[in-house]
C-alpha cells in the first residue's frame, strides 16, 4: 500500500509523500467498458442502488430515475442543463448522476472554472486567533502518481458552467483495499441554500500526472491528464447543514462531502486502481492540539492555472465564522479557489498520516489564509453512511 508522510526537517517544516506502490502504475490508455451510473446520497433511500457498468444496468436505473422525474435518455442528451429552481433536485435523496461517456474530455476540463462560492468568508466573533502569516504554496513533485497519489481533481456542472474542486481518496474500513470513496467538501458537490445537486460530478486522481503547463496540457495524452482514467460518483453525502444553510456563515464548519466513484471504464475499485488511500481522523482534535497540518490542492483562481498540484503546511489556529457554530482549522496558505475540497493531513499519534479536514474557505478578495472544518460525528456518520451502503 501507498501511505503519506509529513516529515519534519532540520532547518524550517517539509512535506513529502513517501509512496510504496503495491498496485499498477498509470494506465498508457484507459480500459474499455460500458458506462455505469447509480442514484441517491442517503442512508434513508434504501432502495438506491449502484450501477455494475452492464446492460442490466439500463431499466434499473432508468425507474429510479424516474421516481425523481429524470429521463435517463433525455438527461443524457442535454436536459441535465436545465437548472430550474423549481425542478433542480436538492434534497439527501435527490442525488442522481448518470454518467455521459465522453463529457468530460482534456479541452472540457482545461475550461472549469472554480465555483462561487469558494473563497468569500471572513472569520467573526469570538474563538478566533489572529490571522496566520501568508505560507506560499509549493508545487508538488511530479509525476504526481508517484508523490502524491491520493490526490485529484473533481469536475462538476453548475448553473455558472463547468467547475473544478480537489479531492482526496480516503480509506472504506468496510472494503480493506479496495475502496471507491473521495473525500470533499460540500459545496463542490451541492449548492447549499441556493440550489441543489451538481452535475456530471467525476473525480480525476493525479490529474496533469507530469505538471504541463496549460499551453502543452492542450495538446498531452488523455493518459497524462488523466492517468487512472475517470471516477464518476453515483453517490454522495454532505451534512445537513450544508444542504439546508450552504453559503451561509453558519455552515462553512460542516463543509464537507464524502464520494462514491465507479470507474467509467475499467471495475477496478479506486483504490486498487491508484494504490493510495488515506484513513480519515475523525477525532477533531482542538486546533492547538492538531500540531502541523499539510493541504493539498489544485488552486485554479489567480494567480494560479488549475493545472498544477501545490501544497502548503502550517500549525493550525482557530477561526470561527457565526456565534455558536463550531471551531475551523485555519492555517496560512496562499492556495487560491479551485483548491476547495483538497484533503488536509497530519500526522497521528501512531505516526500515520489521516485526512483531517478539507480546504473550504478563505479571505474574500485576497489570498493568505485557509480554513476547513473539524471533522467530527457529523462527518464520521456521513463517511460511515457511504461505507454501509456498499458494504456488499
Amino acid at each position: 500500500m501507498r501511505s503519506v508522510r509529513l516529515l519534519p526537517a532540520a532547518l524550517g517544516l517539509v512535506t513529502a509523500l513517501a509512496l510504496t506502490a503495491t498496485a499498477c502504475g498509470p494506465t498508457e490508455t484507459p480500459a474499455a467498458d460500458k458506462p455505469a451510473a447509480g442514484a441517491s446520497s442517503s442512508a434513508s433511500a434504501t432502495d438506491a442502488g449502484t450501477g455494475d457498468g452492464g446492460a442490466g444496468l439500463g431499466k434499473d436505473l432508468a425507474d429510479r430515475l424516474k421516481k425523481r422525474g429524470v429521463d435517463l435518455e433525455k438527461w443524457k442528451d442535454g436536459e441535465w442543463k436545465n437548472w430550474d429552481r423549481d425542478t433542480w433536485l436538492r434534497e439527501a435523496e435527490d442525488f442522481v448522476n448518470p454518467v455521459i461517456d465522453g463529457l468530460w474530455d482534456p479541452a472540457r476540463m482545461q475550461s472549469a472554472k472554480s465555483p462561487d462560492p469558494t473563497i468569500t468568508a471572513q472569520a467573526a466573533g469570538g474563538g478566533t486567533d489572529p490571522t496566520p502569516r501568508p505560507v506560499r504554496a509549493q508545487r508538488e513533485k511530479t509525476p504526481y502518481h508517484r508523490n502524491a497519489a491520493p490526490v485529484g481533481k473533481i469536475f462538476f456542472d453548475s448553473p455558472q458552467g463547468h467547475m473544478v474542486c480537489s479531492g482526496t481518496i480516503v480509506k472504506d474500513p468496510r472494503r480493506p483495499g479496495k475502496s471507491n470513496l473521495v473525500w470533499t467538501a460540500g459545496h463542490c458537490v451541492h449548492a447549499g441554500k441556493k440550489g441543489g445537486w451538481y452535475r456530471n460530478i467525476t473525480f480525476v486522481p493525479a490529474f496533469n500526472d507530469l505538471g504541463k503547463s496549460p499551453s502543452a496540457l492542450s495538446s498531452a495524452q488523455p493518459h497524462e491528464v488523466y492517468p487512472y482514467g475517470q471516477y464518476w460518483a453515483d453517490w454522495a453525502v454532505t451534512s445537513g447543514e450544508w444542504i439546508n444553510r450552504g453559503g451561509t456563515n453558519q455552515a462553512w464548519p460542516y463543509d464537507y462531502a464524502v464520494l462514491h466513484v465507479k470507474p467509467q471504464r475499467g471495475s477496478k475499485s479506486l483504490e486498487e486502481t491508484v494504490g493510495a488511500a488515506l484513513p480519515v481522523d475523525f477525532s477533531a482534535p482542538a486546533p492547538a492540539q492538531a500540531g502541523t497540518i499539510g493541504a493539498w490542492g489544485y488552486p485554479q483562481a489567480a494567480p494560479y492555472n488549475g493545472v498544477i498540484m501545490h501544497k502548503c503546511l502550517d500549525r493550525a489556529t482557530r477561526m470561527t465564522t457565526a456565534p455558536a457554530t463550531p471551531v475551523m482549522y485555519r492555517i496560512g496558505c496562499t492556495m487560491t479557489a479551485g483548491s476547495s475540497g483538497g484533503g488536509w493531513f497530519r500526522v497521528l499519534p501512531n505516526g500515520k498520516t489521516a485526512l483531517v479536514s478539507n480546504t473550504s474557505i478563505g479571505p474574500a478578495g485576497s489570498n493568505g489564509w485557509l480554513a476547513g472544518p473539524q471533522l467530527g460525528r457529523g462527518a464520521k456518520a456521513a463517511h460511515d453512511m457511504v461505507s454501509k451502503k456498499y458494504a456488499g
